[in-house]
C-alpha cells in the first residue's frame, strides 16, 4: 500500500546515473512503454537486472500470446492479490480499454469474484488465483487454460502472473507513490 508514506528509493536523475544505468534508462524510454515509469527507477539501482526485466516485461506486455483483455485482466488480479496500488492504477485503464468490463474490474477491487465475467475471463481468473493462492493449479485450471489458449498460452499465463508479481514486488518494497497524488485505488483486504 502506498498510501502517505515516503517512496525509499527517491528518483533518479540522468546525471545521477552511470554508464550502465543510462544505457538501460535510454532503452526503455526508447521502446513500447513510452517512458520509463514504476518499477523501473528502483530496478536501475541493479542495470543488469533491469534490463533483463524490462526486456521479459515487453514481450508478456506487447507480445503474449493471450489476448490483451485477458492479459491485462490477469496483471489485474496480480495487483489486487499484491495490493500494489501503483500496478492497479497504471493497468486499470488499459485493462477497460483492451475491453475488460468495468463491473468485473469493480469486483476484484473489492476482493470479490467478478459476477459478469465471460467465459475466457472466468477461465483466466480461475487459474491465477489458484495459483496465487495456493502456489499451483488443478488439473481442472490447467486443462481449461490449455484447452481455450494452448500450452503456450498456459506458459503465457504463468508469466504474465510471475512478471507482475515481481514489479508488484519492487513497487511495493519502494513504496511507489500514485502520480499526482491519486488516491489508492484498491480498498484494504481484510
Amino acid at each position: 500500500m502506498t498510501g502517505s508514506q515516503e517512496r525509499r528509493f527517491r528518483p533518479l536523475a540522468e546525471n545521477e546515473m552511470n554508464e550502465a544505468q543510462r544505457k538501460v534508462y535510454a532503452d526503455i524510454a526508447a521502446g513500447p512503454r513510452g517512458g520509463v515509469r514504476g518499477p523501473f527507477n528502483a530496478l536501475l539501482r541493479s542495470p543488469e537486472l533491469a534490463d533483463r526485466a524490462q526486456k521479459l516485461g515487453e514481450y508478456i506486455r506487447f507480445q503474449s500470446s493471450l489476448p490483451a483483455r485477458l492479459n491485462e485482466f490477469a496483471i489485474l488480479i496480480t495487483a489486487r492479490h499484491w495490493g500494489s496500488q501503483y500496478e492497479w492504477h497504471a493497468h486499470h485503464p488499459l485493462a477497460l480499454k483492451a475491453g475488460l468490463s468495468a463491473a468485473v474490474a469493480a469486483d476484484l477491487a473489492q476482493g470479490r469474484r467478478p459476477a459478469a465475467m465471460r467465459e475466457d475471463e472466468a477461465i483466466v481468473y480461475d487459474f491465477c488465483k489458484e495459483l496465487h493462492q495456493k502456489k499451483f493449479v488443478s488439473d481442472a485450471a490447467f486443462k481449461a487454460v490449455a484447452d481455450k489458449f494452448g500450452e503456450r498460452g498456459v506458459v503465457d499465463l504463468v508469466g504474465v502472473s510471475g512478471y507482475y508479481t515481481f514489479v508488484s514486488m519492487v513497487l511495493n518494497v519502494d513504496r511507489h507513490p500514485l502520480p499526482g497524488g491519486a488516491p489508492d485505488p484498491l480498498p484494504p483486504l481484510n
